[in-house]
């Protein structure tokens, strides 16, 4: 058997430069545009579950849910209409993250993340004052515009701003962020609830304002990278930025570095098109795959629908939200371990370990509401013994997404696009990812009511697939300049046949030379 994504080379290039207070607080400012799609995750499932939102824009649901005590309790909540209040966003963002190439490529990162701080805003207002479910759905679609702005320049925007040792941890800043922004909507939703006169799933929703508000102003205050700005031609303020980002004074080498893939770049007309040659094959794969994998691991059932799912398996209300600040909670903490340890265990390590503690999870997950709901869903009253077991599995799932599929979703698309292609192949990345997300929003509520705890078997099948698809066909990246990402291909087992050492260097004309300096081919 060939050495299994293993990628190594005697051509390590190691660039200079520090860790900087400055580029950490511009990496945490930037990193903070993972909030407003945190807060959205969490913040729609604890809504519906919410009585008072239910009875005023989705009364049949309700009724299902109150009024007829012998309803099946996998069915409860299906609904397609109130399924549409959730994956709406989704395919709203899926749309976004297209028009979000053009303008992260050509008018920088910090624009793009303007534009989706006032889209989401304009969306948490809309639904904050809703008094119709076609307001709910408008709101929801600006909230997604501004996922998709967001979603498709912050992952970029702090990749190239880091220094290559600590890109990992400092990208997984984006899926930190996330995961407070589902805590904080959890706790919120929780409290809100207990509002007299119902009316606390507008503070919830409009709560939204404030993530918003945070990438608004962040956009306007952070520095641009200096990739985005050798693009536009500013070569003597990006070589003067990443002087300040990198501590030292001598960036020639890593300068030169950026300046030739930007060249290299230029030459590509079309990066669309580009993107579809054969030496990105391996860069495309994992755009399309690595986001499909990581919505079929079933975390979003878990994330968007968490007090819905504890409430359909015998939690009281109260409970069912509490259980979600809970889940949001362990999410958080993982996340911190992930952190700590992408840079230093690797990708493939974290992704392998968190997809066969998934795994695990699910099954005995599956084992527990199959032998206390049988496929009639009626489960009576649930034991609390019972009820704590479940919540510790379902929490042992999320820990082992959250430092592993989930930052590692973001982080590896991110930082393995070269500069001519990375603009669109980010637009696919966040594409897949918003494709599935909304196809998972949209039908898990009647896969759930149909497939009953086997929907549990669906999604462990996913991630057993992914794990061996890791297995064989990533390559470390861990410790690797972005601009030098390409040895990673022509050194694995399986990729080089697609990626040549000739074929690597986009405009035929640069190569890294030995000694650090660009050289020209001849």
């Amino acid at each position: 058997m060939p050495a299994v994504g293993i990628a190594t080379s005697g051509n390590n290039k190691e660039y200079v430069g520090n860790l900087t207070p400055y580029v950490l607080a511009t990496c945490i400012v930037a990193a903070m545009g993972g909030l407003i799609f945190g807060y959205d995750i969490g913040i729609s499932g604890g809504v519906t579950s919410m009585d008072s939102f239910l009875k005023k824009f989705f009364p049949a649901v309700y009724r299902k849910k109150e009024e007829d005590k012998t309803t099946n309790q996998y069915c409860q909540y299906d609904s397609q209409t109130l399924t549409m209040f959730t994956s709406s966003l989704y395919l709203a963002a899926l749309i976004a993250s297209i028009i979000a190439a053009t303008v992260t490529r050509k008018f920088g990162r910090k624009l793009s993340m303007l534009f989706g701080g006032l889209l989401f805003m304009a969306g948490a207002i809309i639904n904050g004052a809703a008094k119709a479910v076609w307001m709910l759905i408008l709101g929801r679609m600006l909230l997604g515009f501004g996922i998709g702005f967001s979603n498709q320049s912050v992952p970029l925007y702090l990749s190239e701003m880091a220094p290559y040792r600590f890109r990992g941890a400092l990208n997984i800043g984006f899926q930190l962020s996330i995961t407070i922004g589902i805590l904080v909507a959890n706790v919120l939703n929780y409290f809100f609830a207990k509002i007299d006169g119902g009316w606390g799933w507008r503070l919830s929703l409009g709560g939204a304002m404030v993530p918003a508000l945070i990438i608004t102003i962040g956009s306007l205050v952070l520095p641009d990278t200096p990739n985005s700005m050798i693009e536009r031609g500013q070569h003597d303020e990006a070589k003067a930025k990443l002087q300040r980002i990198r501590g030292v004074d001598d960036v020639s080498e890593e300068f030169s570095d950026l300046v030739a893939a930007s060249e290299a770049s230029k030459q590509i007309e079309d990066p669309w098109r580009n993107l579809l040659k054969r030496k990105y094959r391996p860069h495309l794969s994992m755009a399309i795959l690595i986001p499909f994998f990581q919505q079929l691991t079933g975390i979003n059932v878990i994330m968007f629908y968490a007090p819905v799912l504890f409430n359909t398996i015998g939690f009281g209300s109260d409970a069912s939200l509490m259980s979600a600040v809970i889940t949001g909670s362990v999410n958080v903490l993982a996340t911190m371990v992930s952190i700590y340890g992408v840079d230093k265990w690797g990708r493939r390590f974290l992704f392998l370990e968190g997809g066969a503690q998934m795994l695990i999870c699910q099954a005995v997950v599956t084992a527990c509401i199959g032998a206390k709901f049988g496929v009639d869903g009626t489960p009576g009253e649930l034991p609390k013994w019972y009820a704590i077991v479940v919540v510790i599995f379902i929490c042992t799932y999320v820990a082992g997404f959250a430092w592993s599929w989930g930052p590692l979703g973001w982080l590896v698309p991110s930082e393995i696009f070269p500069l001519e292609i990375r603009s669109a192949a980010q637009s696919v990345n966040v594409s897949v990812n918003m494709i599935f997300t909304f196809l998972v929003a949209q039908i898990f509520l009647t896969m759930l009511c149909h497939l009953k705890f086997g929907l549990f078997l669906f999604f462990a099948f996913f991630v057993f697939v992914m794990s061996i698809f890791i297995y064989y066909f990533l390559p470390e990246t861990k410790g690797i300049p972005i601009e030098e990402m390409g040895r990673v291909w022509r050194t694995h087992w399986y990729w080089k046949r697609f990626v040549s050492e000739e074929e690597d260097h986009p405009n035929g004309g640069y190569e890294m030379g030995k000694a650090g300096q660009t050289v020209k081919n001849v």
